[in-house]
């Protein structure tokens, strides 16, 4: 029955006068960047039309029309220099003797980070018989899995039908998974029902897999035969993980992540699924089940990961020799921020001129010691409009030029209302603080009466405020109780930060009772 609209389609058409579908550009477009492996690509789309298999012809097309962009990434360490740094991650037994073989290095060398090195695009390389036998068993684990039957077309194509889940590289991970879970049908209570169907494939995947920070410097996304042999990765490989043996099996799963938290430091990527209500049950691969799973942190912003290109991303819609920030730069993510969380769309009023060939403005939160872009807008005039934006977060409109954020406006508060508050330091009229930690802590009475303090004694900790850079406003050594700075701006966003830190520390600003206030 789900095949009904659509092969209904095909019919009004031939009987229009249109025999059969014509090659969409895209098709076209991508063929035409195939090269020499031009002729794989068209074997698929033959074999189809051969066998007069319309809708697998149409899913030939989806596929082969939205390949443009993916493909396996590999990565190369480096120093400031661009030279080749010989240092294996996973050498090391686990993360923190790793870190601190990677800080022995930094300390000789200077900074190292992995630069992009190959891109192994799929138009290049797929071959007619991986894509055939790809969208084969995809069709069969929609065709007879009772939790299948009702997904649409268009949600087979995203949630079924792609052949990889990120950048990894190309495994046959189908057949593993379908002849794994083949008991799974006589096993549900009720068969129809996915969220059911992704739990107990969950299970299983959770008593083999387990999470690893180490992989958070492992150079590339794992593919289904590294993680067999390792049996650990970091939470991109465990999403992907479970769109391999879900999707195998006919269940819609989805990866969907947030750049940068918004009130702690890292970024995250989670699974979704939806139920028989097409309702998204968000649960970790690996981790946690459906219906069980909590987010830690605070979303700005919420992206899903899609095998098709999306029109309105900015990849799509910047000029092609345009740099932009990382995360912002993929033709393949969807914002559905609004699933998630209340969101605003707020209007923000520049401060700074537009610099020449710019022609976006970003929106930035704090992570990891740095103001980082979580969407973008086109300015217009002195303002800029940004949609779908989380509330009860510090934000930062900024441009991006060579690689860097440049301040664009005052910074702000969004508050839980939708109100925007300018955070913009006001140094005549001064404030004497008082802080009792660098982070958000629950704070109790100490057992002396003393108010309970968050530092570490005899250590300098370092006092800036926001003015488009961080201004340092003085310097205090912890003792037994809070420290205290005399003079400050009001109306700023603080950070407290310690001496020789990772730059965890979290911003604040100070409420009508001098109290720190996170952000």
């Amino acid at each position: 029955m789900k095949h009904i609209n659509f092969l209904l389609l095909i019919f009004i058409l031939s009987a229009c006068g249109t025999p059969e579908f014509k090659q969409p550009e895209d098709v076209k477009a991508v063929l035409e960047l195939a090269g020499n492996n031009r002729s794989e690509l068209e074997k698929v789309i033959r074999h189809y039309k051969d066998n007069g298999d319309v809708i697998k012809e149409e899913a030939a097309y989806f596929l082969i029309g939205n390949m443009k962009d993916h493909g396996y990434v590999k990565y190369l360490l480096v120093d400031t220099a661009g030279k080749a740094v010989d240092f294996k991650v996973l050498n090391y037994p686990d993360y923190n003797h790793m870190v601190e073989a990677w800080d022995s290095v930094e300390s000789k060398i200077g900074s190292i980070h992995y630069k992009v090195d190959t891109i192994i695009k799929d138009y290049l390389v797929i071959t007619s018989d991986y894509l055939i036998k790809n969208i084969d068993l995809a069709f069969e684990a929609w065709d007879n899995n009772p939790w299948s039957k009702k997904l649409s077309f268009d949600q087979f194509c995203e949630y079924v039908l792609p052949y990889r889940g990120s950048s990894e590289p190309l495994d046959e991970w189908r057949p593993y998974f379908m002849k794994e879970f083949s008991w799974l049908k006589d096993s549900l209570n009720d068969p129809t029902d996915p969220v059911e169907a992704a739990t107990f494939i969950n299970n299983s995947i959770k008593s083999w897999f387990r999470f690893d920070p180490i992989y958070y410097r492992h150079p590339t996304d794992q593919g289904i035969v590294e993680m067999l042999e390792s049996k650990a990765g970091r939470c991109e490989d465990m999403t992907n993980l479970a769109i391999f043996a879900m999707r195998a099996n006919g269940v819609p799963v989805m990866s969907d992540f947030t750049p940068y938290w918004a009130n702690s430091g890292n970024n995250h990527a989670w699974n979704a699924t939806l139920n028989k209500n097409d309702s998204v049950i968000i649960f970790m691969g690996g981790e946690a089940n459906p219906g069980e799973y909590k987010l830690g942190g605070k979303l700005a912003k919420v992206y899903r990961k899609t095998f098709a290109i999306q029109e309105n991303s900015l990849a799509e819609r910047k000029d092609e020799w345009e740099k932009v920030p990382p995360y912002l730069g993929s033709s393949d993510i969807l914002d559905v921020t609004r699933d998630y969380v209340p969101v605003k769309n707020i209007k923000i009023k520049l401060t700074e001129e537009l610099p020449d060939s710019t022609k976006y403005a970003y929106i930035c939160v704090f992570n990891s010691g740095e103001w980082k872009a979580i969407d973008y807008a086109r300015v217009y005039g002195e303002k800029a409009s940004f949609h779908n934006i989380g509330l009860g977060i510090a934000y930062l409109p900024a441009f991006y030029i060579d690689g860097t954020i440049f301040p664009s406006g005052y910074a702000f508060i969004l508050s839980d209302s939708g109100k925007i508050n300018y955070k913009k330091p006001d140094l005549k009229k001064t404030l004497t603080i008082k802080l009792i930690s660098t982070t958000r802590k629950v704070t109790k009475d100490a057992t002396d009466t003393s108010e309970k303090t968050f530092f570490e004694k005899g250590k300098e900790y370092t006092l800036y405020y926001w003015d488009n850079k961080w201004v340092e406003t003085g310097k205090r050594k912890a003792g037994n109780g809070p420290l205290i700075f005399k003079d400050v701006p009001s109306n700023a966003i603080f950070w407290l930060v310690a001496a020789n830190s990772r730059k965890d520390e979290r911003i604040f600003t100070i409420d009508e009772t001098g109290g720190q206030v996170w952000w």
